[in-house]
């Protein structure tokens, strides 16, 4: 946050300069400031982001969760079909080791985006095609309770093109229903067990030394797509997939392209992302929200269920900390040994009495630990450890590749 920062080459161009800024950046950020001050042209990433897709052929995925690996997913499949699609992913896709898959800018360019209900940015997409992941509670500190978000989340919906087409998830059908919105015009359930596409006979397999991938069948409306298999492990990814797949066919994508895509789909990084297979294994991952740990340990538990799960998690947000310390505490006793380190503040301050003690004290089931980052590894020294995950959307990603050495030499 230093002016003098700015490059020379942006100063003596202000007139040919557009500046994107995220939410995550203050008013009183000072780099910010000056190029205000200077008469910039500055815009949020939303609002570009709106500017990219219009125009062209969009699908936009949202969801409190799900939405960063449903998107990766469809991107993967269109880049390995004959769509000529550029793509927009919230995570690092482990295929192309990048966020963005950019498609020939041609007339028949489609575009697909994550759509971020953070400070109600979806709303700047109009797509002809949605999905929507999930609408649990999250970002209170923007819509005030749940309700709001389902609101939110619908008033996304309604701005699909009128002939366009919306993917449900079957829990957010339910939310919004229970709300008595009205359901744009055409609108497609999805679900891991239900819903207009679901997955019959889930199976999983894991070798000695290698990550486990999954095998489902997926029953849709028009039949029925037999023995998929996807690499990238969890139930929660079965359902990301089948979004994925349920609008890759609407796009005309063959069965044989999918299957053949998803057979080679590597995930995302840091979402259920397999660091070591022996002589530990070491999964990390940026769940955040009590949901996304419980998904998450639902399936380590499935996939291991004889070894001793140990979560290190890093809370983020003090906000979200306050907001859901009995659901964090609910899905967290669900390791053998939580390991709980400090709040990661991101772009808020702190807030009285708000710690991570507050998670610590509601644990029931777990061995419990709480520890700043610097003590963690003299905890680790000399406990026995089968599987471990590192959890959390704050900087805990610096310690995966410091645990990593650590395991191999245990």
């Amino acid at each position: 946050d230093d002016p003098g920062l700015i490059p020379e080459e942006i100063l003596q161009n202000s007139d040919k300069t557009l500046v994107v800024y995220t939410p995550a950046i203050p008013k009183n950020h000072q780099e910010y400031q000056f190029l205000f001050d200077n008469g910039f042209t500055i815009k949020k990433r939303s609002a570009v982001l709106g500017e990219i897709t219009r125009g062209h052929f969009t699908v936009a995925i949202g969801g409190t969760h799900g939405k960063t690996s449903t998107t990766a997913t469809l991107a993967h499949i269109l880049k390995n079909s004959d769509k000529n699609a550029t793509s927009f992913v919230g995570g690092i896709t482990k295929n192309y080791h990048t966020n963005l898959l950019l498609a020939a800018h041609t007339a028949d360019e489609l575009i697909v985006t994550e759509a971020d209900e953070f400070d109600r940015s979806f709303l700047q997409l109009h797509p002809d095609i949605a999905i929507v992941t999930s609408v649990d509670a999250d970002h209170l500190d923007v819509y005030g309770q749940q309700q709001e978000v389902v609101k939110g989340y619908h008033a996304f919906m309604s701005q699909v093109a009128d002939k366009g087409l919306v993917f449900l998830q079957v829990h957010a059908l339910q939310a919004i229903t229970d709300l008595a919105l009205p359901l744009p015009k055409r609108v497609v359930t999805y679900g891991l067990n239900e819903g207009d596409f679901h997955a019959h006979n889930i199976s999983f397999q894991v070798t000695e030394n290698a990550v486990p991938y999954f095998e489902f069948d997926l029953v849709h409306p028009d039949g029925v797509i037999r023995e998929i298999k996807l690499q990238s492990p969890g139930f929660h990814n079965v359902e990301n997939a089948i979004a994925a797949i349920g609008v890759a066919l609407q796009l005309g994508v063959p069965k044989t392209t999918i299957k053949k895509a998803l057979a080679n789909y590597q995930g995302v990084k840091r979402r259920f992302d397999y660091i070591l297979t022996k002589p530990v294994i070491f999964i990390d991952d940026y769940a955040h929200h009590p949901s996304e740990i419980a998904a998450l340990l639902n399936s380590v538990k499935a996939l291991y269920p004889t070894k001793k799960i140990t979560v290190i998690f890093q809370p983020h947000l003090y906000s979200r900390t306050r907001d859901f310390a009995d659901g964090f505490a609910k899905s967290l006793s669900m390791a053998d040994e939580l390991i709980l380190l400090p709040i990661y503040p991101a772009r808020e301050l702190p807030i009285d009495g708000v710690t991570s003690e507050i998670i610590y004290d509601k644990v029931e089931e777990a061995k419990k630990f709480l520890y700043p980052k610097d003590k963690l590894f003299k905890h680790l020294a000399g406990r026995p450890m089968e599987v471990v995950l590192t959890v959390g959307a704050g900087d805990i990603d610096q310690l995966v590749t410091p645990i990593k050495e650590f395991l191999e030499r245990v």
